[in-house]
C-alpha cells in the first residue's frame, strides 16, 4: 500500500491493483465524479456513528426514479477485497458506457447505485487499530463493547438464528431493528427511491452466489428462477479464470443467518437480491493478496453483469 501511494502521488494515476485507505477512496470518488459528469454523481445518503459521511456512487443517464441496480460492498470492514472490487467496477462502467453494447443498453434504461465503502467507521478501524474488525463503531447504552454486526441489522427476522444478542460478539445483531446509522441510511434510501430491482451486497470469502433465504428454509417464491440466475451467472464467471462457486439459499449453502440485507430487500420486494462471497476459499481469506484485486473484480464484473442484464429483460 505505501508504495503504490507514493506511485500515485509521482504519477497522479489511482491504482486498481492496490488496497486504499478510506481517504483515499473518498479523495478518489472527487477525481471520478469530476471525469465523468455526463454519467456520474456523489450522492451522500448519510453519516457514521463517527460522523463520517456515507457516499454513493450513482451512475445514470436520465431522470429520477427510473428501475435501478444497488451494490453494497464493505459492509463488514475487515473484507477489503469488496471495496477494491467496487472501485475497479466502477471505472470499467463508466469506460464502458458509450463503447460496450452492453453496459450502454443497461445505463440507458436503468440507474445503477453502487455503495463502495458501506461501513466507513469500521473500515477506517482496520487500516488503524484492528486489521480483522468486522462491525460498526457504534456505542450503545448497557454494554462496553463496541459495534453491531450491520448484516444482522435488517429487518428480516431481527433478533432470530444466526444472529448473536451477546454486544462483544462479531454478529451481534445490534438492540433494536436498524440502529446503525449504515443500515438506516440503505433502508431509507432504497425505500425513498421506491424503484430498485437488484439489491447485491458484496462480501468476502469462500467463492459463493447466495440468494434469500438465509433466516428460514422455506424457499423463495422466485427460488426456480434465482436458481437458475445464479447458474447462468457462476458459469460467467468461471469462464475468466476458472474461479468456481458454489451457489444456492443463504441457508443451505453457508449458514443460517437473520437480519441480512438481502432477505430485507427481497421481502421488501426486490427480487432479483443476490450476495457474492468472493475469493478465496480460506487459503489467504480476508487477507487476500493485491495481486488477486483485479482478477477478482474482472470475472465477477462477468457474473454481475448477467445479472443486471436478466434483469432488465425481465421487468417486474
Amino acid at each position: 500500500m505505501l508504495l503504490s501511494q507514493q506511485k500515485e502521488r509521482s504519477t497522479k494515476t489511482f491504482n486498481y491493483a492496490a488496497y486504499h485507505t478510506l481517504e483515499e477512496i473518498y479523495a478518489w470518488m472527487d477525481t471520478f465524479v469530476a471525469s465523468n459528469t455526463h454519467l456520474v454523481s456523489k450522492i451522500q445518503i448519510g453519516t457514521t456513528f463517527e460522523n463520517r459521511p456515507i457516499y454513493v456512487l450513482r451512475f445514470s443517464t436520465g431522470g429520477i426514479n427510473r428501475p435501478a441496480i444497488w451494490i453494497n460492498s464493505g459492509i463488514h470492514a475487515r473484507e477489503w477485497i469488496t471495496p477494491a472490487t467496487s472501485l475497479w467496477f466502477a471505472n470499467k462502467v463508466a469506460s464502458d458506457y458509450g463503447n460496450d453494447a452492453s453496459i450502454t443498453s443497461l445505463l440507458n434504461t436503468m440507474d445503477l447505485y453502487l455503495e463502495v465503502v458501506t461501513n466507513p467507521d469500521g473500515f477506517h478501524f482496520t487500516h488503524t487499530s484492528n486489521r480483522m474488525w468486522r462491525k460498526t463503531r457504534s456505542n450503545h447504552s448497557g454494554t462496553k463493547c463496541i459495534g453491531v454486526d450491520p448484516n444482522r441489522n435488517f429487518d428480516a427476522n431481527f433478533g432470530g438464528p444466526g444472529a448473536s444478542n451477546y454486544p462483544c460478539s462479531s454478529t451481534y445483531h445490534g438492540p433494536f431493528v436498524n440502529s446503525e446509522k449504515e443500515v438506516k441510511a440503505i433502508v431509507d434510501f432504497v425505500k425513498n427511491h421506491g424503484n430498485f430491482k437488484v439489491f447485491i451486497d458484496v462480501h468476502s470469502y469462500s467463492q459463493l452466489l447466495l440468494f434469500p433465504y438465509g433466516y428460514t428454509s422455506n424457499k423463495a417464491k422466485d427460488y426456480d428462477e434465482l436458481l437458475d440466475l445464479s447458474k447462468k451467472s457462476i458459469t460467467s464467471l468461471a469462464s475468466l479464470h476458472g474461479t468456481k462457486y458454489r451457489y444456492g439459499p443463504i441457508i443451505t449453502t453457508i449458514y443460517q443467518s437473520s437480519g441480512s440485507s438481502i432477505d430485507w430487500a427481497y421481502d421488501y420486494g426486490i427480487k432479483y437480491a443476490f450476495c457474492f462471497e468472493l475469493r478465496d476459499t480460506g487459503r489467504h481469506g480476508f487477507l487476500l493478496p493485491a495481486d488477486q484485486i483485479i482478477p477478482t473484480a474482472e470475472e465477477t464484473y462477468l457474473a454481475l453483469t448477467d445479472i443486471f442484464n436478466h434483469a432488465r429483460q425481465h421487468p417486474y
